[in-house]
């Protein structure tokens, strides 16, 4: 088969439209022909959903295989048309694409967004976001603009994304830990130097389930990452400075185990939840760590470990700027809470509620002058 080429291109919409589906989604006929010739089991039933005529589906699909130079359909005299190993293989590459590209191509679509509403109404708010990926914040964002209020969301690591605050790239941050006491673990060391008392305030927004995404019915019996290490799963990682990947070495080193020892976790690594659940559910691998939103949504079986806090940040002085009032506001507002009841392991956390960051994170704690005197003068030994 030749090489093919693929162009993208975008189209504008009235904000109240509802003709097509917002988002980060990339219409394609192809692989919308193969997945309702997938979903539907045959011809008839994928034109009736997609409700197109017979003949239509079938003359689409004959001009797809002239153009590809290959068989997408299985004929048998009397039997519904299958997809060949050719056309299944095809709709699962797109789909994991797809999905791994899903973070960067909301991006894009938001900074599209963003620069025409800056056009057309110079009054609309905007509030910069820099998050650990998350299915949730969309919905958010989706809430927010009705009230002109435009989220720039942009999904990056937790650290990365705490980094971006530092650096004043944007006017919120987003990041996650677990229920954590001291600060003998991985996400003090790895977020307390980004993170400062009087300097920062938390803004309570929700909490999410992470745990083990696996295919249906748990076929290697994995209840923790301890099984993972001790049957050779191979794993699916997420990329360096992301909340997940932090998670998932501190519960290695939890059960004395270090990330090295997990099989494939160096060579498969994916940017959002939803990557490493397609990863899991082609077969590229057996298991992932990720939320259980991301997990339902690919028909893989969860196994719950950690109910996590996902926190939202800014300086103390951007409190009583209006973009961030404004989020504050929705995030108490009723809309909130009811999206994300429709997301399998997310319920609301202090929603809008300014924190004390020592306070909410307990396992911050403070070296006296003293002590930080003597870890100089040990270094310096």
């Amino acid at each position: 088969m030749k090489a093919r080429s693929v162009h993208l291109q975008y189209s504008f919409r009235a904000a109240d439209d509802q003709g097509g589906q917002r988002g980060a989604d990339v219409h394609n006929p192809l692989f919308e022909l193969l997945s309702a010739i997938a979903e539907h089991g045959s011809i008839q039933h994928a034109a009736k959903a997609m409700g197109a005529s017979y003949r239509h589906v079938w003359g689409a699909c004959k001009q797809w295989e002239s153009q590809l130079g290959e068989p997408l359909l299985h004929w048998v005299q009397g039997q519904p048309a299958r997809l060949t190993p050719f056309a299944q293989r095809l709709l699962w590459a797109e789909k994991r694409a797809r999905s791994r590209l899903v973070p960067h191509i909301e991006a894009l679509r938001i900074e599209l967004e963003r620069v025409l509403a800056e056009a057309l109404d110079g009054s609309q708010q905007v509030l910069s976001v820099h998050a650990s990926h998350d299915l949730a914040l969309p919905l958010l964002r989706d809430l927010a603009s009705p009230l002109g209020l435009h989220v720039d969301l942009r999904f990056a690591g937790s650290m990365d994304a705490l980094r971006a605050l530092a650096e004043g790239r944007c006017m919120v941050a987003g990041f996650h830990v677990p229920p954590l006491v001291d600060n003998r673990n991985l996400f003090a060391r790895g977020l307390k130097p980004l993170l400062k008392p009087g300097q920062h305030k938390l803004i309570g927004c929700m909490q999410r389930s992470q745990g083990l995404m696996v295919a249906r019915g748990n076929p290697l019996s994995l209840l923790d990452m301890a099984d993972v290490v001790a049957r050779g799963a191979r794993f699916i990682h997420r990329q360096q400075g992301s909340g997940t990947r932090l998670l998932a070495e501190h519960l290695l080193a939890q059960q004395g185990l270090a990330p090295a020892a997990v099989q494939g976790g160096a060579a498969h690594a994916e940017t959002s939840h939803l990557a490493v659940a397609a990863a899991v559910a082609a077969g590229v691998g057996d298991v992932a760590l990720g939320i259980e939103a991301a997990a339902r949504s690919f028909d893989l079986d969860f196994v719950p470990l950690v109910s996590e806090e996902y926190h939202l940040v800014c300086l103390a002085a951007a409190l009583d700027q209006p973009p961030v009032q404004a989020l504050r506001q929705l995030l108490q507002d009723a809309p909130w809470a009811q999206a994300l009841a429709t997301l399998p392991g997310y319920r609301v956390n202090r929603p809008g509620e300014v924190l004390s960051l020592t306070k909410a994170l307990p396992w911050w704690q403070f070296r006296t002058p003293k002590a930080a005197v003597a870890d100089v003068i040990e270094t310096c030994r």
